[in-house]
């Protein structure tokens, strides 16, 4: 029996990604997509926090036949470099050795990478095509491009990838109650950009870095990480792009000072950044105009009671659970639900109710895990990072992962490692970060710890769990 044809919402990275998959497994994919083409327009950045690409990503685009293709554009992070007000730094490293590391991915260069993937494979994808609304009567999608002319579209299925503004989730909402909820972090975000070393001019740079330039090095700072200055409520944190600049990040509050409110005049920018981020001002020779130019980036959740409406449409990625960007997931996690459908799909080609609601069973404990834990790491990033209690919690995680490495995985390391559930990830990590603040209160080092007691409350509280892989 010949499989149904498949509409997708979206061509960003996860409808991309999607239509890859599902073409690959012989499917008739057609892809609507509100932006022009960004292989011919450009990909529009001023908003776009860079990417950290994990393993649960990989496997996605592994599975699509694209590592090798990945290779040239991601950048190896071995873990985050801590620069504090003085300008001094400390890597820490985020797993055991270069086995266990992130990589930074432009997500304009990703963009594209996907779609010329999603075409290989067969899915036909159209630009410049707005959602204005779905007759549900007729399963119909009606389309508008921004010259004003109108089309429509007959779908079997439709799959939203539209991202957290999705104008599917909006038409579904007009027919059935999704539960939907947004709850906003308070914070904002400005994105900045450190050059390539060769394009900082040279007034800017130390006499270290001068002669570095002169050399053809590309980057201004190490590459290999991803950097942070942790300013306890704000913070601004860096990712390395292959040609050799930064995406800067700044993470804010909205009101109160600092904020986006209170930091919002040439002088202030310049002022603020001089006292707080001193280190990284020479570095960015546009940091003015920059800041004042580029659009503020909203931070917050979403929460959907319900993803799908019967075997119509489905919601998947940012359209159905958007996340804030602090442990680096929502890619990762938006990859993990096309290749979670696609297979799903696969299997039970003809019987998309079942297959959808199914989706939603696995997902969502999975999606709401995450979602907690990006909220969590935002405050151990900005607050935590310095703090002598966590350092040492930190290296007794390690510790114990050396001496138990079948009972015990830091939670770190289960959510970006590896592909256990986000939902186990969370549970264990809750026990054990519990067991790793009981342990070290009170104490300066390791020294001062009793790891055979240890030993025996990590077998006692974690030996009732599954192991971990």
């Amino acid at each position: 029996m010949k499989s149904p044809a498949i509409t997708i919402v979206g061509a960003g990275l996860v409808g991309a990604l999607l239509a890859s998959l599902l073409a690959q497994r012989g499917f008739s994919v057609t892809v609507f997509e509100r932006r022009a083409d960004p292989r011919k327009a450009g990909f529009l950045g001023g908003r776009s926090i860079n990417l950290a690409l994990a393993e649960r990503g990989w496997h996605g685009l592994r599975l699509a036949g694209l590592q090798e293709r990945m290779q040239p554009i991601a950048v190896m992070m071995r873990g985050r470099m801590i620069h504090d007000l003085d300008g001094q730094t400390n890597l820490q490293r985020y797993g055991r050795d270069d086995s266990e590391v992130i990589w930074s991915v432009n997500r304009g260069s990703l963009n594209i990478t996907l779609l010329d993937a999603a075409e290989a494979a067969g899915a036909r994808v159209h630009f410049d095509q707005s959602l204005d609304a779905v007759d549900w009567n007729t399963s119909t999608l009606h389309l508008r491009a921004d010259d004003g002319s109108r089309r429509e579209h007959r779908a079997d299925r439709i799959l939203g990838c539209d991202g957290a503004g999705s104008a599917l989730r909006a038409a579904m909402a007009n027919v059935t109650d999704l539960g939907e909820r947004f709850a906003p972090l308070g914070h904002g975000y400005k994105e900045l950009e450190i050059p390539a070393l060769a394009d900082i001019p040279t007034e800017n740079l130390s006499a270290s870095l001068r002669l570095a330039q002169a050399r053809g090095e590309r980057f201004a700072m190490e590459p290999n990480a991803l950097h942070i200055w942790p300013r306890g409520n704000y913070m601004c944190i860096a990712l390395p792009n292959a040609e050799g600049s930064f995406t800067v990040t700044l993470f804010l509050a909205n009101e109160g000072s600092p904020s986006l409110a209170s930091v919002a005049s040439a002088t202030e920018v310049q002022a603020f950044f001089e006292r707080d981020f001193a280190d990284v001002v020479p570095l960015i020779p546009d940091l003015r105009k920059d800041y004042l130019g580029n659009p503020t980036g909203l931070l917050g959740t979403l929460y959907l009671d319900r993803w799908h409406i019967n075997g119509q449409a489905l919601l998947l990625g940012d359209a159905s659970h958007a996340i804030v960007p602090f442990h680096g997931q929502g890619m990762n996690s938006g990859f993990e639900d096309a290749v979670e459908l696609a297979e799903l799909l696969e299997a039970s080609p003809n019987d998309s109710a079942a297959v959808f609601a199914e989706f939603e069973r696995r997902r969502k404990p999975n999606a709401d895990a995450i979602a907690e834990m990006a909220l969590d790491n935002y405050i151990e990033m900005r607050d935590r990072v310095d703090d002598a209690d966590y350092l040492l919690m930190r290296e007794l995680d390690r510790k114990l992962a050396e001496r138990h490495p079948v009972r015990w995985m830091p939670r770190y390391a289960m959510v970006t490692f590896t592909r256990i559930p986000y939902s186990v990830a969370l549970q264990r990590g809750k026990i054990q970060a519990g067991l790793l603040r009981k342990l070290v209160a009170g104490k300066s080092s390791i020294a001062g710890i009793d790891l055979a007691g240890a030993d025996a409350e990590v077998v006692a509280q974690l030996d009732v769990l599954p192991a971990p892989m």
